[in-house]
């Protein structure tokens, strides 16, 4: 009964850690109150635009801490929370490049 398994892993790809520019990440945060800013190592859209213009991404709280899985859950309130952050950050990006602060 106590067969013994193995398994070889092989990694295929690897994502390191994105930092973004400052200017979006510091508008972000401090027109939202001063949220905390957090590193990335997906692959998401924001992380590969990074390299070629002022990238930030917004993330929305998910309490199964799952991500990228069908198990990953957010809450109606949590997205509406989410979009709400959006709008107020991105009227206030736009203020400051109207501004000639980006």
């Amino acid at each position: 009964m106590n067969k013994r398994r193995t398994a070889e892993l092989t990694e295929q790809s690897w994502s390191g850690t994105v930092r973004f520019a400052d200017g979006p990440r510091v508008a972000i945060g401090e027109a939202l109150g001063g949220i905390p800013a957090l590193p990335t190592g997906a692959g998401h859209d924001a992380g590969v635009l990074a390299a070629a213009v002022p990238t930030a991404m917004l993330f929305v709280r998910n309490p199964t801490g799952i991500s990228h899985a069908p198990e990953e859950f957010a809450s109606a309130e949590d997205c509406a929370a989410g979009v709400d952050a959006l709008e107020t950050a991105l009227r206030s990006l736009a203020g400051r490049v109207a501004e000639g602060r980006s």
